[in-house]
């Protein structure tokens, strides 16, 4: 009769596959203040406390049919800690009469073998990482758990949500208080992309509408180029009902405006003009020097 392993093993093992299959399955991190997560452990363990008394029922009723040889050998055994049974399956070497009855018999060249069972820490990973393959599989192939994209998709989607959040109380950009920043210029790019690219071309080289990195414009409306964006983004042009007022529409907010008034000033002032040579579009309008600074 062998000893058996104790409920805190049962206990620990099932609270560690339940964290498992509820960070893969569930849909965010908030679950540990969730009454239905705690719930769901307090009954695997009343279960798991109900299966081990059930089991010293049956561990006492063979105990009793044991021969007193049978018992006093079971006791020797169950009193040996558990972990050191762990430790001992391990790391314990066998004395030379233990390695008699474990000898297998055969041998080559003087060469014999013992019949070892596996450690049972060993045998525990192993089963661990079978249930573990088996659960990250299931997660994997018909949840969202481990895809890179659906994670991303998920942190953008939070992060949209609170700047919209932010947008709702904070103050509004207009063309007085929008200011130029070199950590809007990434912003402004993609959306410039979403807005300007098709009358502008990429990189804002000019297409349909005129090259936005030369020193030639239509309009002038404002002394520094950053202000004369953030204007025609506001107002639109008085020459062309094609460039609309796109703050005006509702197409773009005044904070959308100033990101792209801050790409629209890098590629005109802090990077080289695409030229015809380059794809770039002609020269449209006059020659502007625009005032020092970029507010």
């Amino acid at each position: 009769m062998k000893t058996r392993t104790p409920i805190s093993i049962y206990i620990a093992t099932t609270i560690g596959l339940t964290i498992m299959a509820f960070e893969m399955f569930a849909s965010d991190s908030g679950y540990f203040s969730s009454p239905f997560f705690w719930a769901l452990i307090l009954i695997a363990i009343i279960l798991l406390m109900i299966m081990n008394s059930i089991g010293d029922m049956i561990e006492n009723e063979s105990f009793s049919r044991l021969s007193e040889e049978e018992k006093k050998q079971y006791l020797e055994e169950k009193s040996v800690p558990y972990y050191q049974k762990l430790w001992n399956s391990a790391f314990k070497k066998q004395s030379a009469t233990e390695e008699k009855d474990i000898l297998i018999d055969h041998g080559f060249d003087g060469i014999t073998e013992l019949d070892n069972s596996l450690p049972k820490w060993w045998i525990g990973l192993f089963w661990f990482g079978c249930i573990f393959c088996v659960v990250y599989l299931m997660a994997f192939s018909f949840t969202d758990y481990a895809h890179p994209e659906a994670e991303y998709t998920k942190e953008v989607k939070t992060m949209l949500a609170s700047i919209a959040e932010y947008e709702k109380t904070a103050p509004q950009i207009n063309l007085e208080s929008a200011k130029y920043s070199a950590d809007n210029i990434a912003e402004g790019q993609e959306l410039f992309k979403t807005n300007c690219v098709t009358c502008h071309g990429d990189g804002g080289k000019g297409g349909i509408g005129p090259n936005l990195t030369d020193t030639h414009w239509i309009n002038i409306k404002e002394k520094s180029l950053f202000k004369n964006v953030f204007w025609m983004l506001e107002n639109g042009s008085p020459n062309n009902p094609t460039m609309r007022p796109f703050i005006k529409d509702g197409t773009i907010t005044g904070r959308d405006a100033e990101k792209i008034a801050a790409y629209i000033y890098h590629i005109n002032q802090e990077t080289a003009p695409i030229t015809q040579a380059q794809g770039g579009a002609a020269p449209q309008g006059e020659d502007v020097k625009w005032e020092n600074g970029n507010n």
